[in-house]
């Protein structure tokens, strides 16, 4: 449970300050609300790039990391299609420390050429080292691409093309940051042993005089039901054959969620599940396998994704693989298997609140996508699943209609 208390400032920034009076330690999060879904289709890789241009050094702060080291504390980030994640640890007395640092990157970061230059070439070499030269590295692009025909999910986080960074220019960059970095479009989470009213004086002498920014005017297309099946073939230097199979899934708040989380867990949630135990372990058809959410705020996939052993062909292996999904959507799933991944989700969850960190990290996610009222109910709408949604949501989602497959081959 996050006992917590909220407040919006005048310039739009949101508040949520969380007291945990068993540590000596703060977390600060700060969450933008800006992925890579809000960029523009050739423009792409944006917000990613901030990630780290974030770093570079604000007006009364050129090094960020200095002052923060020197208090005794770390700092991290990260991106993704929905939001980009900035967070600080360090010894409570020295809390000011912290939230000066994120408050003057927020109100005067510095955005100048050299800086851009110098940091697109470190997004430019991750490009190439994650998505150019690494084996199956340009999956998640062709996976994406293929699933995705009108939502901006169509490309991920770092980017469509690398051509995209190369080629962004400081005015660019300078708009991308005046739209989406902005106290109106952020969360300031914060988790510390010091009492609420204190911590939330803290936050408005620090963030509450900068200026508020422009009211967001971006669309997001709704990504139209998947009507017939897909599929798209990718062959590269890679040792061994790979196939993904993404089908399409309901929002994070969506009810449903919590079913499909479930229904990944049971095929792929340990040694046990029934695509590890059943097609890994007991009939050695595949050498890996796994089954995972992407965890999207709007609509995102459930992931299958495997490797054959060498006697079997990608065909073979996913006609291995429906037959699991249908066992699974033919009322198979009993009451003990469910409640078995439920009490590791649970488990999970319960552990998590025990960080502050994670505490200030969850504060903020379940606010920035409308959720902060049902933060504290995970655990109890994980256990209201029942064998009965779980096998629904199999037959309404796991459908060939509902398919999108890539096939990612060796050259040769």
């Amino acid at each position: 449970m996050i006992t917590y208390k909220k407040q919006i400032l005048d310039n739009g920034l949101t508040v949520l300050v969380e007291q945990d009076k068993s540590t000596t330690m703060a977390a600060i999060n700060v969450l933008y609300k800006v992925g890579s879904k809000h960029e523009s289709p050739d423009k792409t890789g944006f917000a990613h790039l901030f990630e780290h241009l974030m770093f570079g050094g604000s007006d009364n702060a050129p090094d960020f990391d200095t002052p923060l080291q020197m208090a005794g504390g770390e700092n991290n980030a990260f991106t993704n299609n929905d939001y980009t994640n900035f967070y600080d640890i360090l010894p409570v007395q020295n809390i000011e420390t912290a939230l000066w640092l994120e408050a003057d990157r927020m109100a005067n970061l510095s955005l100048n050429p050299k800086a851009l230059e110098v940091q697109k070439k470190v997004v430019v070499e991750e490009f190439k080292e994650v998505c150019l030269n690494k084996p199956y590295g340009d999956a998640w692009h062709a996976l994406s691409s293929l699933a995705y025909k009108k939502h901006p999910y169509s490309w991920p986080t770092i980017g469509k093309d690398i051509g995209h960074i190369e080629n962004a220019v400081i005015e660019d960059v300078a708009h991308f940051f005046d739209v989406h970095y902005q106290p109106n479009n952020a969360v300031l989470s914060i988790s510390s042993p010091l009492p609420h009213n204190e911590v939330m004086a803290l936050a408005s002498k620090w963030f509450g005089e900068i200026k508020n920014g422009p009211e967001r005017n971006i669309f997001i297309p709704n990504e139209p039901p998947q009507q017939e099946y897909r599929e798209s073939t990718v062959k590269a230097n890679v040792p061994t054959p790979m196939v993904l199979m993404a089908f399409h899934m309901p929002s994070r708040n969506s009810p449903e969620y919590y079913a499909c989380d479930l229904i990944s867990d049971i095929l792929a949630n340990g040694r046990s599940a029934r695509l590890y135990s059943n097609l890994v372990k007991e009939n050695q058809i595949f050498s890996e396998i796994d089954c995972y959410l992407t965890g999207a705020m709007d609509s995102g996939l459930i992931i299958i994704e495997g490797r054959t052993m060498p006697e079997y062909t990608l065909e073979e292996g996913i006609a291995y693989i429906w037959q699991e999904i249908d066992n699974l959507k033919n009322n198979s799933v009993s009451e003990r298997e469910l409640q078995k991944v439920k009490n590791k989700v649970v488990s999970s969850l319960a552990m998590s609140d025990l960080t502050i960190l994670n505490k200030a990290m969850s504060m903020a996610y379940f606010e920035a996508i409308g959720e902060l009222e049902r933060m504290n109910a995970q655990e109890e709408l994980y256990e209201a699943v029942t064998p009965e949604n779980l096998i629904k949501c199999a037959n309404k989602y796991l459908d060939k209609n509902n398919l999108n497959t890539l096939y990612y081959l060796p050259n040769q």
